[in-house]
C-alpha cells in the first residue's frame, strides 16, 4: 500500500463514487422520460419506477453520509483518548469535528501543539492538514 501523504489521503471509490452515482442518475432520467410518455393505464406503474429511482438516490447519498458519521465518532474517541494519554487532559471542546478529523494525520510528536495552534488560530481542517510535517496515514477509512 502506498505511503499516505496530503496529497493521496482522500479515499475516491470508482464503483461507488462514479459508477453508482451515473446509473443511479441514468435511472432517475430514464423513469422521467418513461413517465412522460406513458399511456395512462400505465402511469401508475410509471411513477413507482420513478419514485424507486429517487429512493435509490437518496439510499445513496444518505448510505455515506451515515459511514462518515460514524467514522467521525470513532475518530473523535480515538483523537480524544490519544491526547488524553499524551497531556493526561481532554482534547480541547473548543475543536470542531471537521478540526480533529484533520489532526488524527499528525504524529504524535506534533499532535498536541497542533492541536492547541487549531484552536487559538481557528485552523481548518484542510489548514490542519497542510500545516502536519510527520503524516500519520488512516488506512482503514470508510
Amino acid at each position: 500500500m502506498e505511503t499516505q501523504n496530503y496529497k493521496n489521503h482522500r479515499k475516491f471509490v470508482v464503483g461507488y463514487h462514479v459508477v453508482s452515482l451515473l446509473g443511479i442518475l441514468a435511472l432517475i432520467i430514464g423513469a422521467v422520460i418513461n413517465l412522460i410518455k406513458t399511456a395512462p393505464e400505465n402511469l401508475y406503474s410509471a411513477s413507482l419506477i420513478l419514485l424507486m429511482a429517487v429512493l435509490l438516490l437518496f439510499a445513496f447519498a444518505f448510505l455515506r453520509s451515515f459511514a462518515l458519521k460514524a467514522q467521525d465518532r470513532a475518530i473523535r474517541a480515538e483523537e480524544n483518548f490519544r491526547y488524553y494519554l499524551l497531556t493526561n487532559k481532554a482534547l480541547p471542546s473548543a475543536l470542531s469535528m471537521r478540526q480533529i478529523v484533520g489532526l488524527r494525520f499528525a504524529s504524535d510528536e506534533e499532535f498536541v501543539a497542533l492541536a492547541e495552534k487549531a484552536v487559538k488560530e481557528n485552523l481548518t481542517e484542510e489548514g490542519i492538514k497542510k500545516a502536519i510535517k510527520n503524516w500519520k496515514g488512516d488506512y482503514y477509512r470508510v
